[in-house]
């Protein structure tokens, strides 16, 4: 199922994944003034200057967040997430979120950054954003 609007990506899920991805918006929102979000890729995103940032999706088991950057962050709690530079953390119940913890890792975000806007001109090499 196609979404068009973060409200709605989040509506289509059970009401204890719609909770932990209500939560997740809101902090992503505050705490990410003048960030752009949409639906990419048919999940919630968040970017900066057209640079991925953060985003959450739906997995089988749980609500994944994935920081684009974060294998870079200096804050612990979130794992490795593929061959590049993400990192990601997953919930499954509302009250695993640490708002503390999400905004430290959401100030990170803003400030380290791996520019994956520009990776296909690049052919798949990944530089850091200064």
């Amino acid at each position: 199922m196609k979404h068009q609007t973060i409200e709605a990506f989040n509506n289509a899920q059970s009401e204890k994944e719609k909770e932990i991805c209500d939560a997740l918006r809101a902090e992503l929102d505050r705490n990410l003034t003048g960030a752009e979000s949409k639906i990419w890729h048919a999940h919630p995103v968040w970017f900066l200057e057209g640079n991925p940032i953060v985003g959450y999706s739906r997995l089988k088991h749980c609500i994944r967040l994935l920081f684009w950057s974060g294998q870079s962050f200096e804050t612990p709690g979130l794992s490795r997430e593929g061959s590049f530079k993400a990192a990601e953390i997953r919930y499954t119940s509302l009250t695993e979120i640490d708002r503390v913890l999400l905004k430290r890792w959401i100030e990170e975000a803003k400030v380290i950054q791996w520019d994956y806007k520009n990776i296909a001109k690049r052919k798949g090499k990944l530089e850091r954003r200064l």
